[in-house]
């Protein structure tokens, strides 16, 4: 019997032993889950740790929640939005909420924005405080940027990416697609395919800076 299910509980749900996609992405039952309310490294993500040595955050994010889940039932409650090909969910392992052991982890930090719209914004901030103290995962150093669409002002505010590039030495898309933060260089296969109107573009001047973002280079 599921602890504390949310109002929406009466909305859609699935149960199964779940596949492991990346740190914030589930199968369950056929369906791709994107875990509502955080946002882990990105699989070829790296990150610093406190010496300022690089370590593959990502993968390793993505093995945490493995070795959490591996092997147990899981039951996830569709929160009614989407996600590209991915329904946002909210799954819990033993009636515990799987973001909040992630977070607590240090394998996902809270994405606020959606946490607030979702009601989880406290828990989360909890779990995070406690990563904090235990110098857990992704913040045992300085922190990568959080994904652009998590930030809380965009919320009410729809911040966009210019249809241009800023100036002639800006030209570096970026996008966030099913497969994670993506930049496409000029001449790469489907940078003419990135059209920059939302807030999951933005606009690169360099490699380095993309790279810093957390964005990994497109394979063509």
């Amino acid at each position: 019997m599921l602890l504390a299910l949310p109002v929406w509980a009466a909305q859609r749900e699935l149960s199964g032993v779940p596949r492991v996609i990346d740190g914030d992405t589930l199968e369950v039952a056929g369906q791709r889950i994107r875990l509502g309310g955080i946002d882990a490294p990105e699989m070829q993500e790296d990150c610093l740790n406190n010496s300022g040595q690089r370590w593959a955050c990502g993968a390793w994010a993505t093995e945490v929640a493995q070795a959490m889940l591996a092997g147990r039932t899981v039951q996830c409650v569709d929160l009614g939005q989407r996600s590209y090909d991915r329904i946002v969910g909210r799954c819990y392992l033993g009636g515990q909420d799987v973001a909040v052991a992630l977070i607590e982890a240090g394998a996902a930090r809270p994405c606020l924005r959606f946490a607030r719209e979702q009601g989880q914004e406290q828990a989360y901030l909890r779990a995070e405080q406690q990563a904090k103290r235990a110098n857990a995962g992704v913040y045992g150093g300085p922190l990568n940027p959080i994904a652009g669409f998590c930030e809380p002002s965009r919320a009410t505010v729809s911040i966009s990416a210019p249809a241009v590039p800023p100036s002639a030495d800006c030209v570096i898309k970026g996008n966030v697609s099913s497969n994670g933060r993506i930049y496409h260089m000029p001449g790469q296969r489907h940078y003419d395919q990135v059209t920059m109107r939302s807030d999951q573009t933005r606009w690169f001047c360099s490699e380095a800076e993309a790279r810093a973002a957390g964005w990994r280079r497109a394979r063509q």
